[in-house]
C-alpha cells in the first residue's frame, strides 16, 4: 500500500504538472516547437505527400494514401485512406462519390480551414466554430473539346466563411485573412504549380 508521505508527493507533483497549452484542439507549445525546430534545420520542412490511383470503371477511380516523407524520414499514417472519386449521372458515372472538382472544393476548404484553426491558435485567438460555403463555376465546352478558348477547370472559385469567436473586430479581420495567406491548397491554386504527367505501358 502506498504510503501517506508517497500518496501527498505524487499529489503535489500532478497539482504543479504544467498543463497542456491548448487552444483550437491544437498543442500550441508543440507547434512552437515545431517552428524552432525547423528554424534550426531547414531538412524538417521538407515533406512529400504521394496517393496510389487505381481506375475502376467509367468514371469511378480510387486513391489509396501512401506513407509520405518528412524531413527524409518515411512516415506511415496511423490507418489507411482510400478517397473514392466518380461522376454524377448526368456525366455518365454512377456517382459512388464526389467527382475530382469536389474533391478540389474539399481539399480548398479543408486547408483553409485547418490553416486558419492552426494560426489563430498561434496567436492566442479561440474559435468555437468555422463553416465554409465554396462554390465554383465550369464550363464544359473545354472539357469536351468544343471551344479551345474555354478553360478546361474551374473559371472561379467563391469560398465563404462564417467564424464564431469571442475575438475583436479587428482579431476577426485578420481571421479572415489566415487561410488565404497560409494554406498550401489555396497557394497551389492561385499560383499555380508545374505539374508533369508520364505514362509507362502497364504488363
Amino acid at each position: 500500500m502506498m504510503t501517506q508521505t508517497r500518496l501527498a508527493l505524487k499529489v503535489a507533483a500532478a497539482a504543479t504538472a504544467v498543463a497542456p497549452n491548448i487552444t483550437n484542439g491544437v498543442d500550441v507549445d508543440k507547434l512552437k516547437e515545431t517552428i524552432v525546430a525547423v528554424q534550426q534545420n531547414a531538412e524538417l520542412a521538407n515533406f512529400k505527400f504521394r496517393i496510389q490511383n487505381r481506375w475502376i470503371d467509367c468514371g469511378e477511380n480510387r486513391s489509396h494514401v501512401l506513407p509520405f516523407s518528412a524531413g527524409g524520414k518515411v512516415f506511415a499514417h496511423k490507418t489507411g485512406f482510400t478517397l473514392v472519386a466518380d461522376e454524377p449521372q448526368m456525366l455518365l458515372g454512377a456517382d459512388n462519390g464526389a467527382n475530382p472538382v469536389e474533391h478540389l472544393l474539399h481539399a480548398l476548404a479543408s486547408c483553409i480551414t485547418t490553416s486558419t484553426v492552426y494560426h489563430a491558435a498561434a496567436r492566442g485567438i479561440a474559435i468555437e466554430r468555422i463553416e465554409s460555403t465554396l462554390e465554383g463555376e465550369l464550363d464544359l465546352h473545354g472539357f469536351l473539346d468544343l471551344d479551345p478558348t474555354v478553360r478546361k477547370g474551374y473559371q472561379s472559385i467563391r469560398v465563404s466563411l462564417q467564424i464564431k469567436s469571442n475575438a475583436t473586430e479587428e482579431q476577426l479581420r485578420e481571421l479572415s485573412t489566415l487561410g488565404q495567406r497560409f494554406s498550401p491548397v489555396y497557394d497551389t491554386l492561385s499560383q499555380g504549380v508545374p505539374v508533369t504527367v508520364t505514362a509507362d505501358r502497364m504488363e
